[in-house]
């Protein structure tokens, strides 16, 4: 039996395992669940052990453990590849009942597995995991093969870094393979060869020693939430510019060329509605859609919490206001840079009477990936191979940290070979995973070693 046949027979199989996984509320955001963190990361290094692998181990950190395992059968003139994702999942909290499902119990509908992590990113670790287990049931696995899989992406991989700076050894790899990102479509792949970098913050404001009567106070005493209603509001103009002096100075500036390249993949109004309900689109006039999405930077005030906010009327003057903001980053953006600029600016607008604080909770770099590498061109012919077109190149405006820690410390090429679709509804409710995506995706995985170990 071909590894092909034996994916192909064990679906059901397969997608039950996934269930299993999903069920893990491996939230590493919250405390609360690091037991959940624990179990996850167990889970995986007994399926590893379980599918063939002939090392595995967790490996603890400062933080959240690792789970690393590999198989080097195929011997040392043989490539190897190196497989990153992350356990760890978005919290699934629903204060507003949007989830349909319970999100820690999967459940199949439409052609879809509905849970969280489903997508992002415990199911597209698990794609690659399974092309794996196929190759070595079937006695045919060409490369070499590791895999490493954190457990703190999703609350800012804050020790992974410095994981693979002290581990280059064990890491040593011919390609790294990224799933966690999405192609446009089942009839049009696609390859990310661009993500965004990060710098997330706190903005804090503090006006009173304590909470005020809103009557006997309110019209003297400045309101901490209005003050922080002003800074965050100064942040942007009407056209959706970032105002804060220097943001742009560093964006590097794409060719005309570059532009009609990404052009090749837009992003549509139609798309839009489809998958947000709105259609009417902001931002920067003078850039397209897509390349609002993939090349340009941005500033978004991601929660705000002040005063009161439960049932009722209270007429409280809160003390203070907090804002989280994060902004996506792009070349040659340096995200410690944007944090002082955006400090500076907050506080040189934070009014006489208000006391402002901005803290940074996590950053990464932007990444650009070679579209020209050996392995790049396998993994095009994979896809054709899986999805039956050939893939476009596009940029993703979302950020994985980690990709441009591997590219300067292993020196190796990345390949973010993603399964998702943008419609997925990754960090929202009803996150899902298509069964076709699933299943395309085991068999591009496959077609990816062999086309590597042919190399």
């Amino acid at each position: 039996m071909n590894p092909y046949e034996f994916v192909e027979t064990h679906r059901d199989a397969f997608l039950d395992e996934l269930k299993e996984f999903l069920r893990i509320p491996s939230i590493s955001t919250l405390s609360e669940h690091k037991p959940d963190i624990r179990r996850a990361a167990d889970w995986l290094r007994q399926h590893f052990e379980q599918i063939g692998l002939t090392r595995t181990e967790i490996i603890e950190s400062a933080g959240n453990p690792f789970v690393y395992a590999e198989w080097l059968g195929a011997g040392p003139d043989a490539p190897t590849v190196l497989v990153y994702g992350h356990y760890d999942v978005q919290p699934a909290d629903d204060p507003d009942g949007q989830w349909k499902t319970d999100p820690f119990e999967p459940v199949v509908k439409d052609g879809s597995l509905y849970a969280r992590g489903a997508t992002d990113d415990k199911g597209q670790t698990f794609t690659q995991m399974k092309a794996v287990h196929g190759l070595l049931a079937a006695g045919q696995m060409p490369v070499n093969i590791k895999f490493i899989i954190e457990g703190e992406e999703e609350s800012g991989s804050d020790h992974i870094h410095g994981f693979v700076r002290e581990n280059p050894d064990l890491l040593k790899t011919d390609a790294v393979i990224v799933s966690d990102t999405s192609i446009l479509s089942l009839d049009q792949p696609s390859i990310v060869t661009g993500l965004r970098g990060m710098t997330y913050l706190e903005i804090e404001v503090q006006g009173p020693d304590h909470d005020l009567h809103s009557g006997m106070y309110g019209g003297v005493v400045q309101n901490p939430a209005q003050a922080l209603v002003h800074i965050l509001a100064a942040m942007h103009d009407d056209q959706g510019h970032i105002l804060v002096p220097g943001f742009y100075d560093r964006v590097r500036v794409l060719s005309d060329a570059e532009r009609t390249e990404l052009a090749k993949v837009p992003f549509s109004l139609e798309r839009l509605k489809d998958e947000t309900g709105l259609d009417t689109p902001w931002g920067e006039p003078e850039y397209q859609m897509h390349e609002r999405l993939g090349i340009r930077p941005t500033l978004e005030i991601n929660g705000l919490v002040s005063g009161w906010t439960g049932e009722g009327a209270k007429t409280v003057l809160p003390a203070k206001a907090l804002a989280k903001v994060s902004c996506r980053l792009v070349p040659d953006q340096d995200p410690k840079e944007i944090e002082s600029l955006v400090r500076q600016y907050v506080t040189s607008i934070t009014p006489p009477a208000i006391t402002s604080t901005v803290r940074r909770l996590h950053d990464g770099m932007w990444a650009v990936v070679d579209p020209d590498s050996p392995y790049m061109r396998a993994a095009v012919r994979a896809y054709e191979f899986g999805f039956g077109a050939p893939p476009v190149f596009m940029r993703e405006g979302g950020s994985i940290p980690i990709v441009g820690t591997f590219q300067k410390v292993l020196d190796a090429p990345v390949i973010l070979m993603g399964f998702g679709l943008p419609d997925d509804n990754l960090h929202a409710p009803n996150e899902k995973f298509s069964l076709e995506c699933f299943y395309r995706g085991m068999k591009t995985a496959i077609k990816f070693y062999q086309e590597v170990g042919a190399l």
